[in-house]
């Protein structure tokens, strides 16, 4: 392979089925093997390195196939670092010591890749330049969502789907919304309870809130205005959920303004609040129990109260109940997911210093072959603190959706600001109580309505451009990447290699790396507490793990607009929805490809099993890890579905074909048997007019018949002419029944009055047609005539029996007109 010291062409060695739509390489580095070490140290694979304006890609030297593991998107890159290692030498040539110029990039999903370079090139610098440039744009819209040209959107507008929702929760799901009802502002409907507002329309209010509300009906807008100020933001308590037939909400807001001593209050805060709490359905007596769940630890809480937040006193709030769930802020997620990463990578059998952890130093890191140190170091998977927090969450979660499912108790949860604990906490409770959101155009409702249009800020804690400016002003971003410097795998205890600190002049260009303190796993977290209740209920979701991971992989790679900016309100002003392509989309392209035999379906989904809410007991709450997604780069084996799994879902497949095969034959059976249908009614419709002819044939055979013996009964000779062969007509040999006067053919009515003529011919015995007619009559029929032949005309006698001939000619004549019927011959 050629070697490049530069930037080379990456156009002239890509093909355009390695590049997605709108992609284009800014960056190619050629790397071959260092002192037999390849240039992707993961799995010792060299191959070539492309920075493009949407991924870091890498393609292998021999098959030229995209390496999954070595590529990865601009946007899910947390931080990258140059690494210098020297190799293993003698002390006394320790000035000439060979080192290996490493490049260190860290994903968000998860993984960690380590690309080797040529020593004495410039291309780790070229890769680490473009690098800098790809993941740190100067504007908006140099981001590649923004420069594909796949931003096609038949899809609703994210605010019809909003108002949509809102109509299916207060049980008007028949009626759909428009763009255009929105702008006229027609969809502010209402229930007995509940009702849309459009307070927030233009943002006014609260800049972070969506711009339609679920509020009680029984507040004005002018209470919601004063209710505001009284909460972080302006983050008022409104609905997020609620339950038709009992009444029961899920409300959030953010931390009331308090205050130190815990003694600021709002009257307009407490009516809305107290509003939450109707009365209960008929049958039960009272109004129901309201609980203030609070996501922080009651310390933090207290602690807030410095800074004018802090907590409510259940004293203020009529019939309430607070607690305190204890959940840790954005900065323990953030360094827990740390450790993680870190433990897979470790211990993995792919990881980023290309050693399995079976072989690492002598199995050093499984306690060479001692069961308890081989333990303690397995426990450093408890000691991240990843499965904790998951845990809470989903505990905070199961008792919040059990108070509203077996109390009817309305439920107003918070944390401080409201957009990251109370998120996961309300939604992922509406997903245990409500069986909509386990479909998955419920999924996408939910995610829209709690995470998107409630401004959880995405930019911040995902690290995604974030929107300033206003105007003609250039919308510019600042990327907010990942956790503190990750110690890399490469360096151990008893390692021989040592990374050396960069150096002076390499600092600066390292630093720009580094992540923002505001960054945080929160979303992912709390897709991770989904696929743990996937795996509790297998029965009652409509999709898989594998969807889960395609949907936060696409969250991750910033390649569509949805998840841009940090609320409603941002994306709004920036025109992400009309300007870049839409995430459900896309996905929902990849399932019509198969159908409901896509791995987005879960296989085992019954939805009549599990059809109203999922209440988990906490002995159940026992969270692992999330093998589709935690191990697919460390372990990629077990990363795979589970056996049965594969197998049922083989099955399926083949079940699938087999079905097709089956209708397929079907349809060609009903073919033919229409096909055979149709001869044999074409054959019966044959037949019948065969037997029709055959009877009508009989019916004249049997009137000559009767004109034959008429005519010769008055001592004429007659030849009638010849008719067929009735009684051997195949009609007749094949047993086919014959019309009787009834009916003719299928249930056609016999018609006794047929118009049949029949041609009669009277001839003398003597064939000669010679002559006239009074010869012929005379030669044949005169008694007068004398015995020797002559003729005594024209005696007496013999005018008289003229006379008698022509009248009965005359008569003979006339009856040869009429129709000649069988009821004439029949005796009476």
């Amino acid at each position: 392979m050629a070697t490049s010291n530069s930037i080379g062409e990456p156009e002239d060695r890509t093909t355009e089925s390695e590049l997605a739509e709108g992609e284009n390489a800014s960056a190619a580095v050629d790397c071959t093997n260092i002192d037999g070490y390849s240039v992707l140290v993961n799995i010792d694979e060299a191959g070539t390195v492309f920075v493009t304006n949407f991924r870091l890609l890498f393609l292998s030297e021999g098959s030229r196939e995209v390496i999954a593991l070595g590529t990865i998107p601009l946007a899910t890159i947390e931080k990258f670092n140059k690494i210098v290692i020297k190799q293993p030498s003698g002390t006394w040539q320790s000035e000439k010591t060979p080192t290996r110029r490493l490049l260190q990039v860290v994903g968000k999903d998860m993984r960690i890749i380590i690309f080797a370079f040529r020593p004495g090139t410039k291309q780790r610098s070229a890769v680490f330049d473009a690098l800098l440039r790809g993941t740190k744009p100067a504007r908006l819209w140099d981001l590649y969502c923004f420069t594909s040209s796949s931003s096609n959107n038949s899809n609703t507008n994210p605010k019809v789907r909003l108002v949509n929702e809102y109509y299916r929760l207060l049980g008007m799901g028949s009626i759909q919304s428009s763009i255009g009802t929105i702008e006229d502002g027609l969809f502010k409907l209402s229930n007995d309870l509940w009702r849309i507002s459009d307070v927030n329309a233009s943002y006014n209010m609260c800049t972070t809130y969506p711009f339609a509300l679920l509020v009680p009906k029984a507040i004005k807008d002018t209470d919601l205005l004063k209710a505001c100020t009284f909460r972080a933001r302006c983050r008022l308590p409104v609905i997020s959920w609620c339950d038709r037939r009992t009444g029961a909400v899920l409300a959030r807001s953010s931390q009331p303004l308090v205050g130190l001593m815990m003694n600021m209050r709002s009257n307009a805060d407490e009516n809305l609040v107290g509003a939450l709490c109707t009365r209960l359905s008929k049958g039960r007596e009272g109004r129901r129990k309201l609980y203030i769940a609070d996501a922080r630890p009651r310390k933090n809480a207290l602690a807030n109260g410095a800074m004018g937040g802090g907590s409510e006193s259940s004293s203020n709030y009529f019939q309430c109940e607070i607690v305190f769930f204890g959940i840790d802020n954005i900065h323990a997620m953030r360094e827990s997911l740390v450790r993680l990463r870190d433990y897979l990578d470790m211990h993995g059998t792919k990881s980023s210093d290309g050693m399995s952890s079976f072989l690492r130093n002598g199995g050093w890191t499984w306690g060479r072959g001692n069961l308890s140190s081989m333990s303690a170091s397995v426990s450093t998977l408890g000691d991240s603190g990843w499965l904790i927090h998951v845990q809470n969450v989903l505990a905070g979660s199961a008792w919040i959706a059990a108070r509203v499912a077996l109390e009817s108790a309305s439920m107003l949860v918070h944390c401080s600001d409201g957009w990251d604990r109370t998120t996961q906490l309300v939604s992922l409770a509406s997903l245990l109580l409500d069986p909509y959101y386990r479909t998955i155009n419920g999924f996408q409702a939910l995610v829209e309505k709690d995470w998107l249009a409630f401004g959880h800020p995405f930019s911040d804690r995902a690290g995604m451009p974030s929107f300033s400016g206003s105007g003609s002003i250039p919308l510019e971003l600042s990327r907010h990447s990942s956790s503190p410097n990750i110690t890399s795998s490469l360096s151990t205890p008893s390692s021989p290699s040592s990374i050396r600190p960069l150096s002076t002049s390499q600092a600066p260009a390292s630093s720009n790396t580094q992540p923002s303190n505001n960054y945080s796993p929160i979303f992912l977290q709390w897709v991770d507490c989904v696929s743990q209740l996937l795996r509790m209920y297998p029965f009652a979701f409509e999709f898989s793990s594998v969807f889960l991971v395609d949907f936060l992989d696409c969250v991750l790679s910033c390649r569509f607009g949805n998840f841009l900016c940090n609320s409603e309100n941002e994306r709004v002003k920036a025109g992400v929805f009309e300007a870049s392509a839409c995430l459900w989309m896309h996905l929902a392209e990849m399932r019509a490809s198969e159908g409901n035999s896509h791995a987005h379906y879960n296989m085992f989904y019954n939805p009549s099993k599990h059809d109203g809410p999922l209440l988990p007991p906490a002995a159940a709450l026992a969270p692992t890890l999330w093998p589709q997604f935690h191990l697919r780069w460390s372990c990629p084996s077990e990363a795979q579905s589970s056996q049965v799994e594969a197998h049922c879902r083989n099955m399926m497949g083949k079940y699938n074909e087999l079905q097709k095969a089956k209708d397929l034959a079907e349809s060609n059976a009903r073919e033919v048997t229409t096909a055979v249908e149709s001869l044999t009614a074409s054959l019966l419709n044959e037949s019948q007019v065969s037997c029709s002819a055959v009877a009508l044939a009989r019916k004249a055979n049997i009137e000559n018949a009767g004109i034959k013996r008429a005519i010769e009964s008055l001592g004429y000779k007659v030849r009638v002419s010849d008719t067929s062969d009735i009684e051997n007509h195949p009609a007749k040999q094949m047993g086919m029944p014959f019309p009787t006067r009834k009916t003719v053919g299928s249930g056609e009515p016999y018609d006794e009055k047929t118009d049949l003529s029949v041609s009669i011919t009277v001839t003398a015995d003597n064939d000669d047609d010679s002559g006239n007619l009074n010869d012929r009559i005379c030669e044949s029929l005169c008694p007068l005539r004398s015995e020797d032949g002559g003729c005594k005309w024209p005696s007496a006698g013999c005018a008289r029996l003229r006379s008698q001939f022509i009248g009965l000619k005359a008569n003979y004549d006339a009856f040869d007109r009429l129709s000649i019927y069988d009821s004439y011959f029949q005796p009476e």
